[in-house]
């Protein structure tokens, strides 16, 4: 790919929400693992972990993220009627997803501190990494023709996703990753046009 591609592609890849069957194939989800896995990563490490959910799965996952989302919304004082609205959506977006893939960040091979702002600015770093790892994925997925989305839901509920999956309990979810083909009938949403000077300074 050349430098322009890579820009195009860059400037191109847009959340696809509007995804359709079938399921992608265990070689095209291999290849977009294969990509993920070469983001960089603090202290030569390799902290990401993937999971393909089935859809035998989907179902105790969204109970579980549901009923934890639900108390936070209540907590919230969100009105009944749109709490449920939320969930169904959630919830539909999960199950509908041709495929669906679990991020998740593992402490292996990161350094240990005495002190708690040290491990925190650790485990930051491996944040930073699992995004670049995400943005390879949904990068690839574009260049690939196949749509593609994140979903934060487990950020905020990761012992019911950890549970529900059976995941081991040193592997902390981030957030999921639906994939499949682009409905020629969705329409992404429009980029907002931005002003450079709010987002870059010079020092």
């Amino acid at each position: 790919m050349t430098r322009n591609e890579t820009q195009e592609t860059i400037r191109n890849r847009r959340s696809i929400r509007g995804l359709i069957g079938p399921e992608l194939s265990e070689k095209e989800i291999h290849s977009l693992i294969e990509l993920a896995v070469l983001a960089p990563a603090p202290h030569h490490t390799q902290p990401w972990r993937f999971a393909h959910i089935s859809q035998d799965k989907r179902n105790s996952l969204t109970i579980a993220m549901g009923s934890a989302w639900k108390k936070d919304l209540i907590r919230d004082g969100v009105k009944n009627d749109q709490i449920t609205k939320l969930l169904q959506r959630s919830s539909q977006e999960i199950k509908n997803a041709p495929t669906l893939l679990l991020g998740c960040l593992v402490s292996e091979g990161l350094n240990q501190y005495v002190d708690d702002r040290r491990n925190t600015a650790e485990w930051g770093l491996a944040l930073h990494s699992f995004g670049a790892a995400l943005e390879n994925i949904l990068l690839a997925a574009s260049s690939m023709d196949i749509g593609a989305y994140w979903i934060s839901a487990p950020l905020y509920a990761p012992n019911e996703v950890k549970e529900s999956l059976d995941l081991d309990d040193d592997w902390n979810p981030q957030a999921l990753i639906a994939l499949g083909r682009i409905d020629p009938t969705y329409i992404p949403f429009k980029r907002q046009g931005f002003d450079l000077k709010k987002y870059l300074i010079f020092c």
